[in-house]
């Protein structure tokens, strides 16, 4: 399992603080009223709806807030018509890929946002394509390991089509092809297992190994900086910190 996928259970376990600011709740209310604007309000038969809707209850969203966001998108409301999926590509510190995906009404103004962050936090942004190919589109599902036996798990998640199932300290990362995430995400639910967190994610398929807890902060400050601009959705990075480096360097 890459860093930051230990990093997205850490932030996920951090979740509540930015649901009390409304931030969380809000990005991802703006994701399904673009995907159910663009493919329609059918989650069964649009795959980017149905990954919105997964992510938004992995984060106990109320199903009041996601009913009414596909109302949005796919009623007479403007809210979400002028937005339109941007994607940036940089690197951040010791050449770690950074991947950056934002729902955007300005590209100007996150464009100059996004790059600022990067300069700020001793990165640079780049061109289109500049580390894309580092990274591989998946479903994953992060799972509590405590109590949890491999195999058992392993078994749940291949029935339902998931094709890997890997354990890194406090956590199993179950992967899948984007269209299994939401069957894969109730299977494992289902049969009773603690499901931190599911959605899809850009897999790097090399990761940068960072130790040195002073870089390691450098690299989860571009990070967070990244995944507090409202405009952005979900930040991908090939960075691969130990778990007590990532927890200690967290805010």
């Amino acid at each position: 399992m890459s860093g930051h996928s230990k990093w997205s259970s850490i932030k996920h376990k951090k979740g509540a603080a930015d649901i009390k600011r409304g931030k969380l709740f809000s990005k991802l209310s703006r994701a399904i009223i673009v995907a159910a604007r663009e493919g329609g309000p059918d989650t069964a038969a649009n795959l980017a709806l149905q990954n919105a809707v997964e992510k938004a209850r992995s984060y106990s969203m109320p199903k009041d807030n996601i009913d009414r966001a596909i109302a949005r998108g796919a009623g007479e409301t403007s809210e979400g018509s002028n937005f339109e999926t941007v994607v940036y590509e940089g690197y951040g510190p010791e050449g770690v890929a950074v991947l950056v995906e934002a729902l955007t009404d300005n590209r100007n103004r996150t464009a100059s946002d996004v790059r600022f962050l990067f300069a700020k936090h001793g990165g640079n942004l780049g061109a289109t394509g500049a580390v894309a190919w580092q990274f591989e589109r998946r479903g994953v599902v992060l799972v509590s390991a405590t109590g949890v036996d491999e195999d058992e798990l392993l078994l749940t998640a291949a029935d339902a089509g998931a094709d890997d199932v890997e354990r890194d300290g406090s956590t199993y990362q179950v992967s899948s092809a984007p269209e299994h995430l939401g069957v894969v995400r109730e299977a494992i639910a289902a049969a009773g297992y603690t499901v931190e967190s599911a959605g899809l994610s850009m897999v790097p398929k090399t990761t940068v190994e960072i130790s040195d807890e002073a870089v390691a902060k450098k690299v989860v400050r571009l990070v967070e900086g990244l995944e507090d601009n409202d405009d952005v959705q979900d930040v991908f990075a090939n960075f691969d910190i130990p778990e007590p480096v990532l927890e200690a360097v967290a805010s």
